[in-house]
């Protein structure tokens, strides 16, 4: 019998890796799902972006091995993408680096700055990879509250009662997963202050500014945020490209540069047709946003009234790619309230505990179905 490494021991499988094994089950048994649980676009990438990936294949470079650091042009095209969208200057050379999505940024993130027995403020309820990554690298996950009553925002007091001695990285993410939670510049400038003060590499996880969003906001809009800041971001979500698996770290350039010495020894450059689908995704002008956005709109509306239909309040305030409701009174839990709805309704949504003892008591619906089955949902009950 091999045995697995010791740190195996301390993470599960991934909650959607084994759960949607149970949906997918369903589905197969002949039972009609409608899975509101998972954010993954159903949507399709612009015309230019299939267009450009297709022309790619011609080229004499395109199945060759790829720089680590990504085309020269894809680079600029996301230094781009930033300047006109956030009003923020960053170096191409030095202060970006693509990524085969943000997911993989925290894994090479982690192993970039984490040692053994290293603290990581972590968000509760929050994204659950921050966790097993954490856990994975032998560091120590420290959670801090977030709470609607203090509008899913740190509570600046409370963290300073922490020991932060050995907190090394903190992970924040706005729009807030899985609240949406906007944030704001102010709360942006109390976090920045809050890692120099403590010499913290504070990190924004920033996938989801663009749906539903009138205000999109980086942490690096912030006067000085590059001395302590890096900040993650996706094409999945915003351009309809979760598959294609094409993200950015960007920010301070010694930290990229550690983060590089990570990426390089682990893939071999990305495909040369996935880069420049990226450029021509990232060149889209406003009217693609918008064209997005009323279809997000009239699917957030039913998905308020599905969520109100089963008792839920809706946090009206959320944005991005999810709606969070908070659960009936004298519901006990999310877990057992969301499975008597997949095997009675056959309709899949996501318990708020999987990102965290805070998301108790709440569920999450993902807007990523099509308006008639969101329909549908609301017609079963």
């Amino acid at each position: 019998m091999i045995t697995t490494a010791k740190r195996l021991d301390i993470i599960e499988e991934y909650y959607f890796s084994s759960k949607l094994r149970e949906v997918r089950q369903l589905a197969a048994e002949g039972k009609p799902i409608i899975n509101m649980g998972i954010g993954s676009p159903d949507l399709s990438p612009s015309q230019s972006v299939v267009d450009a990936i297709q022309e790619a294949m011609q080229d004499v470079n395109a199945h060759q091995y790829q720089s680590y650091q990504g085309l020269p042009e894809l680079r600029k095209s996301m230094a781009d993408f930033y300047q006109n969208n956030f009003n923020v200057e960053l170096n191409p050379n030095t202060e970006i680096l693509p990524l085969m999505g943000s997911k993989e940024g925290i894994m090479h993130i982690s192993l970039a700055f984490l040692n053994e027995g290293d603290h990581v403020l972590i968000p509760n309820p929050g994204y659950p990879t921050y966790t097993s990554v954490t856990n994975l690298v032998g560091a120590v996950p420290v959670y801090y509250d977030l709470t609607e009553a203090n509008n899913w925002e740190p509570d600046f007091e409370a963290l300073e009662k922490l020991d932060l001695s050995k907190v090394k990285i903190m992970w924040i993410g706005y729009p807030h997963m899985p609240t949406g939670a906007r944030g704001s510049l102010a709360l942006f400038e109390k976090l920045v202050a809050f890692a120099k003060k403590h010499q913290i590499l504070l990190i924004n996880d920033n996938p989801y500014s663009f749906v539903l969003n009138d205000n999109p906001m980086s942490l690096l809009q912030i006067s000085g945020a590059k001395e302590v800041v890096l900040e993650l971001n996706s094409l999945s979500k915003t351009f309809n490209m979760a598959g294609w698996r094409v993200g950015m770290v960007l920010g301070n350039a010694a930290c990229i540069d550690a983060v590089l010495k990570v990426k390089s020894n682990m893939d071999s450059g990305m495909f040369f047709g996935i880069q420049k689908g990226a450029i021509a995704a990232l060149n889209s002008d406003k009217s693609w946003f918008e064209s997005m956005n009323e279809i997000y709109k009239k699917r957030r509306v039913l998905t308020e009234v599905l969520a109100e239909k089963l008792g839920c309040k809706v946090y009206k305030e959320g944005v991005g790619l999810f709606v969070w409701a908070k659960l009936p009174e004298g519901i006990i839990s999310a877990e057992a309230f969301i499975d008597q709805i997949l095997h009675e309704k056959h309709i899949f949504v996501a318990p708020g505990t999987i990102f965290g003892s805070n998301g108790e008591g709440y569920i999450r619906f993902a807007l990523c179905v099509k308006e008639e089955k969101v329909q549908e949902a609301i017609d079963r009950f």
